[in-house]
């Protein structure tokens, strides 16, 4: 198969992946079980996934791999803990639209961990990012299922990805992708279960729409989806990747008011453009500059 057609499967992988991811939250939203307890049922699942995985491919967790990683499944139950309660407690584009906002700061501390110069351009998008965010907030203020304790959730979860994000980073180059994802399902779910049954409570009994809810949202977005951007890493570009993923917000907040009929003002939609197209500029800008960088050290060498 030629890279041209690897490339073009590579692309459509990545945009299924973000159709898919863009489900979850919806999926969160359309369910009643609580957003602690959604986590643990979906770390659980994810478990059961992660041991199939682990069978199929005869690989298996050692007590090595799940020290150095366990820290990744507290930042990953942490994460979808504040995700999916914010998604309970305020409107799904709100979520959808804050979380837009984590590859921003990921850009940014990037550079300012390798001490590079991050241009008044960048800021100035990073900038409007943020009065999107502000705009839809504002203008989702008067929806029924809005809330201030939603979005600040929303907003606490940037550190939490941001940091899963680096930790998974680092790590992932020590350990195989699929034992490192065991470890992560493993070690959130021993972490998520003991606060959601101190928040919550034993659960008295699943309905049908939450057990479906909760595997589907384990088993595509949680594990389709990652798959598919996982094997596409080798035939597209990051910082397309990226952009391409950035329209998921866009889709959950579509979705959002199809299914769940969450409305969405004309400030609002206005809002959303602003942060998803200014996050995308930034993360673009970032990897023109990240080519150039290359390029010149390419020509340094040469001569």
């Amino acid at each position: 198969m030629t890279e041209d057609r690897l490339h073009r499967r590579g692309v459509g992988a990545v945009w299924l992946a973000t159709f898919i991811w863009a489900w979850g939250p919806v999926l969160v939203k359309w369910s009643d079980l609580s957003g602690p307890t959604f986590a643990m049922c979906r770390l659980w699942v994810g478990v059961c996934v992660s041991a199939v995985a682990l069978l199929v491919t005869r690989r298996r967790i050692t007590w090595t791999a799940f020290r150095a990683c366990a820290l990744g499944g507290v930042l990953f139950a942490a994460d979808i803990g504040l995700g999916f309660t914010a998604i309970r407690a305020t409107t799904v584009a709100d979520v959808a639209l804050i979380g837009a906002l984590a590859p921003v700061a990921i850009v940014l501390v990037s550079a300012y961990r390798l001490h590079e110069r991050v241009s008044l351009r960048s800021w100035l998008l990073v900038g409007a990012s943020f009065i999107g965010v502000v705009i839809v907030a504002v203008a989702s203020a008067g929806a029924p299922s809005w809330t201030l304790r939603g979005d600040l959730l929303a907003v606490l979860g940037i550190g939490t990805w941001s940091t899963y994000w680096f930790f998974s980073r680092h790590v992932r180059e020590r350990f195989d992708p699929i034992v490192y994802f065991g470890c992560v399902m493993l070690a959130g779910a021993l972490t998520m279960t003991p606060f959601a049954l101190l928040v919550d409570g034993v659960p008295s009994g699943l309905a049908g729409r939450d057990l479906f809810a909760v595997v589907t949202v384990a088993v595509f977005p949680g594990f389709v989806g990652h798959t598919l951007v996982i094997w596409s890493h080798k035939h597209v570009a990051s910082w397309l990747s990226a952009l391409i993923t950035q329209v998921s917000p866009v889709i959950t907040a579509v979705l959002a008011w199809v299914v769940l009929g969450e409305s969405i003002s004309a400030v609002a939609a206005l809002g959303a453009a602003i942060t998803v197209g200014a996050t995308m500029a930034v993360i673009a800008l970032d990897a023109g500059e990240a080519d150039e960088q290359h390029l010149e050290e390419a020509a340094e060498k040469v001569s």
